[in-house]
């Protein structure tokens, strides 16, 4: 019963999606709707000090609008370079007062907002939770969650906990190999052949010059400067036919696909859950994917996994997903 109260005394949480850019925050009840929200913008802030008296100032209108901080259960944070286990980010490349340095900001944040609990993990594994909580993964205890945006991000469930490893740092799948040697490309981790490097939609657009380089093919895409070729070029111009953009696709597909393959291997999920701005591309992408994998993958395991599109909205999932950070305490 003191549970039950304590719940209802507490009905929500706030979920901060902490980016390069912005920093978007929202009050989230129970069944994901989010009461308020607020953002500042991340850059700018010489100090974590000066930025997390920021998000304070921001904070405290919409904490007002439900009742206080009384009425706050915990926050959740989703972040770059997010550690679960010490609630801290470590060397985030994009945050000017993280980029050389470990921040405690979990502890900053609970100190500044009476105590309160506060959880932070990266923005992929905030995502895999808030699937789990609010989307497509719901009632799931076993799935990948694949995020396939500027860089290739997963977070992976297995017996419904969320794998963190021995470091706080496992699952990051978009950093295995698939090519190697010389031929790899080089990925923005430093090491060559990365998935990310090809998978995600910075790969698919170097995939889509390449392929103009080593070819005359007729494509809607020499239309553009190679430089101003994005995902977005790539995807319009295979809706409309063009041979050598759904070629993109078919290959970025099938490298996507055998590494899901390998991926089972590993944790038999359930189902793989794929979000983010690629995820657009529909069938251009899903369909080779799917192929691949059905190719690819042990026999043991093959049709048992589904294949989903997260039905998170985009512009609230990555809150929601720092807000399950927050319910998971």
């Amino acid at each position: 019963m003191a549970v039950v109260e304590t719940e209802l005394q507490k009905p929500y949480v706030i979920g901060l999606d902490l980016g390069g850019t912005n920093s978007v925050f929202g009050i989230v009840d129970a069944r994901g709707d989010i009461k308020a929200t607020t953002a500042i913008k991340t850059q700018g802030y010489k100090t974590v000090e000066e930025y997390v008296d920021a998000c304070v100032a921001a904070l405290q209108p919409i904490i007002d609008t439900v009742g206080g901080i009384e009425k706050i259960k915990a926050m959740g944070i989703g972040a770059p370079n997010g550690n679960f286990y010490t609630g801290a980010i470590e060397y985030a490349p994009n945050l000017p007062w993280a980029h050389d340095c470990v921040v405690p900001l979990a502890k900053m944040f609970s100190e500044r907002l009476k105590d309160l609990p506060v959880a932070l993990t990266n923005d992929a594994n905030a995502a895999a939770l808030g699937e789990m909580t609010y989307g497509a993964a719901r009632g799931m205890k076993n799935f990948i969650e694949i995020t396939l945006g500027t860089g290739v991000g997963s977070g992976i469930v297995i017996n419904g906990q969320m794998v963190y490893g021995s470091d706080g740092f496992a699952g990051e799948l978009g950093h295995v190999t698939m090519v190697r040697g010389e031929e790899g490309r080089v990925c923005g981790c430093g090491r060559k052949g990365c998935l990310e490097a090809y998978c995600s939609a910075t790969g698919v657009a170097r995939t889509a010059r390449q392929f103009l380089q080593d070819s005359s093919e007729e494509s809607l895409l020499r239309q553009y400067k190679p430089k101003d070729i994005t995902s977005l070029e790539v995807s319009l111009a295979a809706a409309k036919g063009d041979k050598l953009a759904k070629r993109v696709y078919d290959f970025t597909g099938k490298m996507l696909g055998e590494a899901c393959a390998d991926f089972t291997t590993f944790c038999s999920p359930e189902a793989y859950v794929f979000f983010g701005g690629l995820t657009k591309a529909g069938d251009l992408l899903m369909k080779p994917l799917i192929e691949a994998y059905n190719n690819h993958v042990m026999p043991i395991f093959k049709g048992k996994a589904k294949f989903l599109v997260s039905t998170l909205d985009g512009s609230s999932a990555a809150v929601l997903g720092a807000s399950a950070v927050g319910w998971d305490m």
